[in-house]
């Protein structure tokens, strides 16, 4: 049966089913559209808070001038009940509920099945063409959430173009990418997607004028040289394997295991080098499940031990997902939507991130292992966007499932992100706890790739705590394995540690001297980029730096973009601080949806100083 479609993306309206046939009464008839802006405002509030929203809350966010600012909602939900023969509102809590035969653009954005969504449904900005001045907190709460759901549909474009790509539709691919590069010329992935494209094409000749196009492009507007991610996209590896080598399951599966046992050495060119030659031999034999099984294994290498996050290592899940069958319980295929929605959680796009995991957790069904390393993954998703409860509770039971299944590296990982949580809340005592356990399983396990998150954390522990001289010696410790490392996330964490821990010494000239040091990495976990923009804006008000206005307006931009909450509280209350009045109330507004007491206090504290 066909759809009737709520578009709030691009100039709001309620949209027919595809047309009947043409003997029939109602080809073409256009349904009813609310009167009014406020309605179109109250139906989005209500799409995008699924949880529900109270009466007077919603009354006093969209009608603050209103003599009876419940009786106007009244109105509005009445003039919204007219049209929308296939939803229910009611209740308080508010809730919409869509019925059978009716759908929302933005809800699919964040569905399960988002994958099987056409993505070029998805037009213009949310609420497109409607302004409100006149309810100054909801215009901000709106702006925020046109960042984010902007940033939705080109991931959800980028998705569908490497989909397209590994099931062999080269066209579609291009179409779909070149897509997305009109809404953002400078995106690296949809750019190295669009390349692939053409070369499986056969058009060698585009797809170097399209890799020149992008190099002068980066050149000319950001003054850096071209990724080299497009640059590799250009050729495709050559064949690996001598040409005698036999391509069975056999020495596909004695290449994995060489592959393992080279990363788990600590030679990790040597191991991909492996892994890449599993793969190329079970292409050869025609062994699907073991393709899969060899692209998610290298996959999986190449985001954890190389530090890969680009187009390469998402064609290789998606190619792993065509070759499994995707529906139905497959620890391969859960392993494959798990590290999507891991690239998605880091890149900041919740929306995707929550789609992948939930088709992981279906297709783990029976696997607890696999549950233990999704259910990780769905707590650092929640956290990142402020759902602390339910982090906690996924964190919680990841941590139970990895210890059943004696997996200590999985256990320390939970422990970690479950202590960040508590450090966040305030809850020192929880996160000293969860930390030291999870210090005891980097030292157990020789894992000091992961030692310098956990050190940094609990050496910011017993900075918010008082204990300097303890935080110092962890922190330090943290930025020296970082830089060790060469990894750009946890320098960001580390350094914007080291500016805390000299913010509350009273330096800030070493404080803005460690900020410097923090954003000269690009961490492709946006989350260490954001911690890292909030310490910069107080350390710059702090310091009477006129970069404070610069390091807040990236913060709110970078937070309302990727669905961290938080953060755009604290964005707003940096502005309040720089002598903003509507963004003091907006930032008091939405710390009230956060359930953080160190975050109400601090917004508290900073709009009675």
């Amino acid at each position: 049966m066909a759809d009737t479609w709520i578009r709030l993306l691009g100039p709001p309206r309620l949209e027919p089913p595809d047309p009947a046939p043409p003997d029939s009464q109602s080809a073409g008839a256009a349904p009813l559209q609310p009167r009014g802006r406020k309605a179109w405002a109250v139906l989005a509030y209500l799409a995008l808070n699924p949880a529900g929203v109270g009466r007077a809350r919603t009354a006093a966010l969209l009608f603050p001038d209103a003599a009876d600012s419940l009786g106007a909602l009244r109105w509005n939900l009445s003039e919204l009940r007219r049209v929308l023969g296939g939803a229910a509102i009611a209740g308080d809590p508010l809730r919409l509920e869509l019925q059978p035969g009716w759908r929302c653009d933005v809800l699919e954005l964040g569905s399960a099945a988002a994958r099987d969504v056409d993505p070029r449904r998805f037009e213009g900005q949310l609420l497109e063409g409607l302004n409100f001045a006149d309810s100054p907190v909801f215009e901000s709460w709106l702006a925020d959430q046109r960042y984010r759901l902007d940033n939705a549909v080109q991931s959800l474009l980028y998705d569908a173009a490497l989909a397209s790509l590994a099931a062999g539709a080269p066209s579609d691919a291009a179409a779909l990418a070149s897509r997305a590069l009109q809404r953002d010329p400078f995106n690296t992935d949809c750019t190295a997607v669009l390349v692939k494209a053409l070369v499986a094409l056969g058009d060698q000749r585009r797809a170097r004028e399209q890799v020149t196009k992008f190099g002068e492009l980066y050149r000319a507007e950001l003054g850096l040289p071209l990724p080299e991610e497009v640059r590799r996209a250009l050729s495709e590896p050559g064949t690996a394997a001598e040409a005698g080598t036999p391509a069975n399951a056999a020495t596909v599966r004695s290449y994995l295991d060489a592959g393992a046992a080279s990363l788990s050495a600590g030679a990790v060119d040597r191991g991909l080098a492996q892994l890449r030659l599993a793969v190329e031999l079970a292409q050869r034999a025609g062994e699907r499940h073991l393709l899969a099984e060899s692209l998610v294994t290298l996959a999986g290498a190449v985001i954890h031990q190389a530090g890969g996050r680009g187009a390469e290592v998402a064609d290789f899940l998606h190619r792993a997902l065509t070759a499994e069958a995707p529906d139905g319980g497959s620890r391969t295929a859960a392993a494959a939507y798990r590290e999507l929605g891991y690239l998605a959680v880091q890149r900041g796009v919740p929306d995707r991130a929550a789609g992948w995991l939930e088709r992981a957790m279906r297709a783990a069904k029976g696997f607890p292992d696999e549950q233990s390393k999704i259910l990780a993954i769905q707590g650092m998703l929640a956290s990142d966007t402020a759902r602390y409860g339910d982090a906690v509770a996924a964190l919680s039971e990841s941590v139970r499932l990895a210890g059943e299944a004696g997996n200590r590296r999985q256990q320390a990982f939970g422990e970690a992100l479950l202590g960040r949580v508590h450090l966040i809340r305030g809850e020192l005592g929880r996160a000293g706890e969860c930390l030291d356990r999870a210090l005891a399983g980097v030292a157990a396990e020789h894992w000091t790739a992961f030692e310098p998150f956990v050190a940094g954390l609990r050496g910011e522990t017993y900075l918010a705590a008082g204990k300097l001289e303890q935080a110092a010696a962890l922190i330090d410790r943290s930025w020296v394995m970082a830089e060790l490392a060469g990894d750009h996330c946890y320098m960001a964490l580390a350094a914007g540690a080291e500016a805390r821990l000299f913010l509350a010494h009273g330096d800030l000239a070493a404080a803005e001297h460690w900020v410097g040091r923090g954003l000269a990495p690009s961490p492709w976990y946006l989350w260490y980029s954001a911690r890292l923009l909030d310490v910069a804006a107080e350390v710059a008000l702090a310091a009477g730096s006129p970069r404070a206005s610069e390091f807040a307006d990236r913060l709110g931009a970078l937070a309302s973009r990727s669905g961290m909450r938080e953060f755009a509280v604290r964005a707003q209350s940096h502005r309040a601080a720089l002598g903003d009045p509507d963004a003091a109330e907006s930032a008091q507004w939405l710390a009230k949806e956060i359930d953080n007491p160190v975050l109400a206090g601090w917004v508290a504290r900073r709009q009675a100083g």
